[in-house]
């Protein structure tokens, strides 16, 4: 029996390596299963998120005239002690949320995060934030029926962490 030189092994053994990887993806590709025109991910809103103004990153996300809502619950520190890490929980009980937006009033991009949901989900997101300064917090969920609510919560943000507002 004759062997191979290591270097001539090596290459066989990744170039039946690759084959069976190919073999195993065949199907998928075949289906479009892996065709990158049919990666499900959301349309980005380049104008919300870009808008350096509350009113224009409102406007372009689409927010209309919202009606304030207590079915929008927030889980926020009433202080943060580290304005560059701020977790918060918002829920949605409105029937029929399609998307939830966050925005931070006084941040230079004040859109923060967009989630769409799908009927049978519940509404509801844990994010964490970047804040440089104690700032209103606003929340705002479009329902099936084509109406946008809001909600706001404030957030204070201590100087150098110390506690102290």
């Amino acid at each position: 029996m004759r062997t191979l030189p290591d270097t001539q092994q090596t290459l066989r053994r990744r170039f039946l390596k690759g084959g069976i990887s190919a073999a195993a993806l065949m199907p998928f590709l075949s289906t479009g299963l892996l065709l990158p025109t049919r990666v499900m991910a959301a349309e980005w809103l380049q104008a919300a998120f870009t808008a350096n103004t509350l009113g224009g990153a409102l406007k372009a996300w689409g927010a209309g005239n919202p009606s304030e809502s207590r079915d929008i619950q927030f889980v926020v520190p009433e202080i943060a002690e580290n304005g560059a890490k701020v977790e918060i929980e918002i829920t949605s009980n409105l029937p029929g949320t399609q998307s939830l937006a966050v925005f931070a009033d006084k941040n230079p991009m004040p859109l923060c995060a967009t989630m769409d949901f799908s009927p049978p989900a519940i509404a509801y997101v844990k994010l964490q934030l970047k804040m440089a300064e104690t700032m209103r917090i606003r929340a705002l969920a479009k329902t099936s029926d084509g109406k946008t609510h809001v909600a706001f919560r404030e957030i204070k943000v201590t100087l150098g962490g110390c506690g102290g507002s």
